[in-house]
């Protein structure tokens, strides 16, 4: 967990960090499995780092609930509150566990590992580079989902994390991006996203292409 006395209390709202808690848990899990089960240490290496961030989210959390508490029925009200965050926190606790298969060179059971090669989806982290034609795209022009199979559920832009984007996203020059889909569709939008694929017709490029 961060060093307490370095964190700057910010007021935020408890839903938005409940919400956040829960969204955070929830792709852990998927990044944590997918690193064991592939031997993904970049996978992993995210989860850990996710685990120290929703540390921080249920510190502030706790914040929020004894700055709410006036009185012992505020408090009686606020206990739900702080067991779904706790249940989170745990659920962290236990992906990361999970992501130590991993960072440890523990290994799993290599029929497991035959089992999950024909899953039908994975998940890749794929950074944004230089020269890359889908910087300053927005997520819905580039039509991945119908082209390739493929998802982008979560992006990471310096140290924010932006959990299942808005379709309007635009994405950036050095966004971490976390994509689900084929194995094929993933590792062509890895090449995408690096600038190893050069050409890449957008829905707007279409649109001027049929009005010409």
């Amino acid at each position: 967990m961060r060093q307490l006395e370095k964190i700057e209390y910010k007021p935020i709202p408890v839903s938005e960090l409940l919400l956040e808690l829960k969204n955070l848990s929830e792709l852990m899990i998927d990044l944590a499995y997918s690193a064991a089960l592939f031997n993904d240490k970049e996978l992993a290496e995210d989860v850990l780092e996710l685990e120290s961030h929703i540390d921080y989210m249920t510190y502030l959390l706790d914040i929020e609930i004894m700055i709410a508490a006036r009185d012992a029925k505020d408090a009686e009200t606020l206990i739900g509150v702080s067991t779904v965050a706790s249940a989170a926190d745990k659920i962290s606790d236990a992906a990361a566990d999970i992501a130590a298969i991993v960072t440890r060179k523990i290994g799993i059971h290599p029929i497991i590992g035959e089992i999950f090669e024909k899953v039908e989806e994975r998940l890749m982290k794929a950074t944004v580079k230089k020269d890359s034609i889908i910087i300053g795209k927005e997520i819905v022009e580039l039509d991945l989902a119908a082209r390739i199979g493929v998802d982008i559920i979560a992006i990471r832009r310096n140290k924010d994390w932006i959990l299942d984007p808005n379709e309007t996203e635009k994405i950036f020059l050095g966004d971490t991006l976390i994509t689900r889909g084929a194995p094929l569709g993933i590792k062509e939008f890895k090449n995408l996203a690096e600038a190893k694929i050069k050409k890449w017709s957008t829905k707007s490029d279409e649109k001027k292409s049929r009005s010409v």
